[in-house]
Formats: C-alpha cells, sequence, structure tokens
C-alpha cells in the first residue's frame, strides 16, 4: 500500500499529566511502516509537562494535531471528545494510550486486513502487556485460522463469558464510520466502555483478528485499569453490557441465565472481600452499582456467602494460610511497584 492510494487513519491519544511515558507512545505512532496518518493528542488540563512535550513533537511533524481542554474531563469524556476531532476523511482510527506503545507494523497489519474485507468494522490484535515482573499475552482464543468473525458470533461469545478478544482500546482499530456515527462512541461513563462499544457497533459489522502482537500495554498501578481491577468494576461492567446488548445476541433464556451467573459471581466477590476489610466507600460504590444495574442490594445473600466462606476457612486451613500469603506477595509486590525510582521523585 503506497501512501498517495492508502486510506488516512486517525491515531488518537487522549492524555492527562502523562509526562513520564508519553514521549514513547509518540515515537511509537512516528515508527510506523505505515504513512498516511494524523495523530490527533488531545491534552486534558495536564498540570505537568505533557503540554510542552506534545508541542515539540507537533513542531517536528505537520501530521500531529495538538487540542487541549480548559477543564479536566472525565476519562471517557475526554476519549470521546478526541474521537469527535479526527479527520472527516479518515477511515480507520487507532487509540493508542498514553502509558502504552503500538510495534512499527501495527497499521499496516490491521488496515491491511480491514481492507481486504470492508465488512470488518474493528480489528485486533495480540497484545502483549507487562511491567514490573509481570508479562503476558493477552487477546488469545482465537483459532489461527480465525481472521474474520462474524460481529453476531464475537459478540455472543463475549456477552456469554466465553471469548474475551476485544482487549482495551490500544489494542484494536476501529472503523472511522463507525466512531463518527454516534455523539459518543464510548456509550457509557465507565472504565469499561471500550468493550461497550466493541458489543455496540459490531451488530452490523465484521470483527477482524491479526494473530501477531502488535500492541504494547505498560502494566503500572497509577492507571484507570488498576482501579477498575481493585474495585472489579468489570464484573459489573459485563452485566450491565448483558443488559443493554443481550437481545441482540442471545435468546431470552440465554440473557437471564447468564445475568444471573454475572450476579452469582458478584456476590462471591463481594463475600471474599468481607475478610479483607473494605472500607465504607468499597461498599457503598458496590451497593450503587448494583442500584444503577437495577438490581436492590440482597444483604441476605451477602451474608450466606460470608458464612460460606467462614465455614470453609475453618475447613480448609492450609488453603486460608496459602491465600494469606499470596496476598501479602501481592501487597509486598505493589508496595515495590509504587516506590520512587532513584532518578527523582515521581
Amino acid at each position: 500500500m503506497n501512501k498517495s492510494s492508502s486510506p488516512l487513519v486517525s491515531m488518537v491519544t487522549p492524555v492527562r499529566n502523562g509526562q513520564k511515558f508519553l514521549r514513547e507512545c509518540i515515537e511509537s505512532a512516528l515508527s510506523q511502516t505505515y504513512e498516511n496518518w494524523e495523530y490527533i493528542i488531545l491534552d486534558n488540563a495536564s498540570v505537568d509537562g505533557t503540554l510542552d512535550i506534545v508541542e515539540e513533537y507537533r513542531r517536528r511533524d505537520n501530521r500531529i494535531r495538538v487540542f487541549s481542554n480548559d477543564k479536566a474531563l472525565p476519562s471517557i469524556a475526554n476519549y470521546n471528545r478526541a474521537f469527535d476531532l479526527i479527520s472527516r476523511n479518515s477511515k480507520y482510527c487507532k487509540v493508542i494510550a498514553s502509558d502504552d506503545w503500538i510495534y512499527p507494523e501495527c497499521l499496516e497489519k490491521m488496515v491491511g486486513l480491514a481492507e481486504t474485507h470492508p465488512s470488518i468494522g474493528i480489528v485486533g490484535a495480540y497484545q502483549l502487556s507487562g511491567g514490573q515482573d509481570i508479562w503476558y499475552v493477552r487477546n488469545a482464543g482465537l483459532s489461527y485460522s480465525q481472521s474474520i468473525v462474524s460481529g453476531q458470533d464475537i459478540c455472543r461469545a463475549q456477552l456469554l463469558g466465553m471469548l474475551r478478544v476485544f482487549g482495551n482500546p490500544t489494542s484494536v482499530m476501529y472503523r472511522s464510520d463507525l466512531v463518527r456515527k454516534t455523539d459518543a462512541f464510548f456509550p457509557n461513563p465507565t472504565q469499561e466502555a471500550d468493550t461497550s462499544a466493541c458489543v455496540k457497533h459490531l451488530r452490523h459489522a465484521d470483527f477482524g483478528f491479526v494473530h501477531q502482537i502488535l500492541t504494547h500495554e505498560r502494566i503500572h498501578f497509577d492507571r484507570l485499569t488498576t482501579r477498575s481491577l481493585e474495585s472489579n468494576a468489570y464484573l459489573s461492567a459485563e452485566i450491565s453490557d448483558c443488559q443493554e446488548y443481550g437481545d441482540w445476541y442471545l435468546s431470552q433464556q440465554e440473557k437471564a441465565a447468564r445475568i444471573g451467573e454475572l450476579l452469582e459471581e458478584y456476590y462471591a466477590y463481594l463475600s471474599a472481600s468481607a475478610f479483607k476489610f473494605k472500607d465504607r466507600a468499597f461498599w457503598n460504590y458496590h451497593i450503587g452499582r448494583l442500584q444503577d444495574l437495577g438490581h436492590r442490594f440482597d444483604a441476605l445473600k451477602l451474608c450466606k456467602g460470608i458464612s460460606g466462606r467462614a465455614v470453609d476457612s475453618i475447613l480448609n486451613p492450609k488453603g486460608t494460610i496459602q491465600t494469606i500469603s499470596k496476598r501479602i506477595r501481592l501487597y509486598y509486590l505493589f508496595r515495590s511497584a509504587q516506590a520512587p525510582s532513584k532518578g527523582g521523585c515521581r
């Protein structure tokens, strides 16, 4: 694909106070083997050196377009504003989170697959995730022979918990007409709105997948994903997606059964959390989240779950000790990851 005939790709990086990792993110965009792109960086009222870094790169490459918010927006609102800024001539939209990066062939491979199969609305790929002592490959599960899956099939598998290959915004590329189709491409304010967007927008489009590691997700403990994991926000997001979009992909019986399964998992998680001395904010969040989803908080079910956990601890003391030891190790790993580097303050 030569530059004159290749479609325009809009790369997008919404960022707030991202100076620590931003240069590596931008350099990865500039290093693409695919050349016909614009790069939109939206600064969300940063108070560190983010805007200085962005302006430095803008002066070096006129394909970089820089925008700034006067006041900080919530994260998802900032993403949606960045989507609104892409060119009308753009055919594809590629997010690069400000603390992630993409490998040089990322755009070339994703665009190549999408151009070969115009029915594709979203393209994914394997993603290397890592930081500290944690390294793994995300988005595995599709057979190597499958590079195109119908949106109906992939969303059905997602909602039923059978397959999770949507990854995160950095690991996928969107068709720009889908992004422009709505004022809020990420359709809700939760940190899992990118998955909701995939389920919503693949109703009438196919999902493409490049069986190659094309992106890198940086794991560190000051990121939205870490906070979502700590509060298990993903589980409530699955319930929400199933309720919102389940009628498109599941039978009524399947939808009801899946929501029931997820609620059982939710209460099992809350029961386990009762032994971790969570604070009032934790419980207020989850009680409120259930209410937002239309489910009354069931204190009796929680008490039964806690009682079951307590009995299991008594009958299986060895397992309890192993669990405690594991938590201690994770605690010290977490603390070491948060410690300032020797080079200066963080």
